[in-house]
């Protein structure tokens, strides 16, 4: 590429973008390890959130709180690898719902509004989990 060029993509819908990598033990153990480039699940268990890796936050009407980034990071690395098909959302979403309302706990967040998390995603989640092709990436190139 020219040196003078520079090659990017607009953002859409992302409000956050992780600034360190995080990694957590879940007990959501895929068959084979799952890389991606942003995000790994391998078999045994341990989540790796890449540096970079960008999402929207909690979803809804909600307001976006600390005890509720973690979960909501993590919620949103299931989905992602639900609608990628790497895991079966008919056999994970529920226990991805459960790990968002288990962290949000863990960090603070009141038990009533940890249970309205948790039945909002059980009722609204599936469109997000369930498979589909995910959108192109558009390159830009300037000048």
């Amino acid at each position: 590429m020219d040196q003078n060029r520079i090659c990017y993509r607009e953002l859409r819908s992302y409000k956050y973008q992780l600034m360190e990598e995080y990694k957590v033990e879940i007990d959501i153990q895929p068959e084979r390890d799952l890389v991606f480039k942003y995000m790994s699940l391998t078999a045994g268990g341990l989540l790796t959130v890449r540096e970079g890796y960008a999402w929207d936050g909690p979803s809804g009407p909600t307001v976006d709180t600390p005890n509720f980034m973690r979960g909501s990071l993590v919620h949103d690395v299931l989905y992602q690898l639900m609608r990628l098909s790497a895991l079966d959302y008919k056999v994970y979403r529920k226990r991805a719902d459960e790990i968002l309302r288990e962290m949000c706990l863990e960090d603070g967040m009141s038990a009533f509004r940890a249970w309205y998390v948790y039945q909002a995603v059980q009722m609204f989640g599936v469109k997000a989990a369930a498979p589909r092709k995910e959108p192109e990436i558009k390159k830009i190139i300037a000048p």
